[in-house]
């Protein structure tokens, strides 16, 4: 993946970070409430006491969530600006350490290992912002315990993707909330693609959900719980 294109992709999240932080306040918006949040809650099913990393956690919202529900929680993202602001917006929350950290660098996700094992993962609609997964995935089942397991939600490739290709590989750009500061990239997989990921980790998929918002017969996102046997 170009090197240049990674960097753009950083900046235009360093741009949107304070206009995401406010479009998601503290319990996120109407589609993640309705879409994202019960089914992934539902596959990672938390525990008290359960040691979780929260994936591109942006303002820490879901890793909130789930220190509310008695998890211990790491969360990190790429974006210095989104971690500060995700500081900030959770100063008074003693059960989660925020980390900046790249998803597609071994050396930062190594940092990250060395803080675990963790009990489980999760990623909240962000897998279609990385442009290389394999690294995150290898990191994953690496870093977890026996038995457990990596939730992610991502777009559902076989819907909403904007262009017209599907089973290549491929980047774009969009715009996710309206009137964001500037366009974000998208990295579209296809399922044979995010499958093959997870299966070339080492993990065996034993949860997967479709997602639809206001009642349409269209799936917009997939929910997929890929477990460490």
């Amino acid at each position: 993946m170009d090197k240049k294109i990674r960097k753009e992709s950083l900046k235009a999240w360093e741009k949107n970070a304070t206009f995401w932080d406010e479009q998601m306040g503290d319990y996120s918006n109407d589609f993640h409430n309705q879409v994202v949040k019960p089914k992934v809650t539902s596959l990672l099913n938390i525990k008290k006491g359960d040691y979780i990393l929260d994936v591109a956690c942006g303002n820490g919202n879901y890793a909130a969530y789930m220190a509310s529900q008695g998890a211990q929680v790491v969360a990190f993202d790429f974006s210095k600006k989104m971690i500060a602001l995700a500081k900030k917006r959770h100063q008074n929350e003693s059960d989660i350490e925020f980390c900046v950290a790249d998803a597609t660098n071994p050396k930062e996700l190594k940092k990250l290992q060395k803080m675990g094992p963790y009990d489980k993962m999760v990623s909240n609609m962000a897998i279609m912002d990385i442009a290389t997964i394999q690294p995150l995935f290898d990191f994953a089942y690496q870093s977890l315990k026996k038995g457990g397991y990596f939730v992610f939600s991502t777009q559902h490739p076989c819907f909403v993707t904007l262009t017209n290709q599907y089973k290549t590989f491929h980047y774009y750009q969009g715009e996710a909330i309206a009137n964001q500061p500037c366009l974000q990239y998208y990295y579209h997989r296809s399922l044979q693609d995010l499958f093959h990921v997870c299966f070339q980790s080492g993990f065996v998929i034993d949860g997967f959900e479709e997602s639809y918002y206001k009642q349409k017969e269209i799936p917009e996102i997939i929910i997929v719980r890929a477990k460490k046997e």
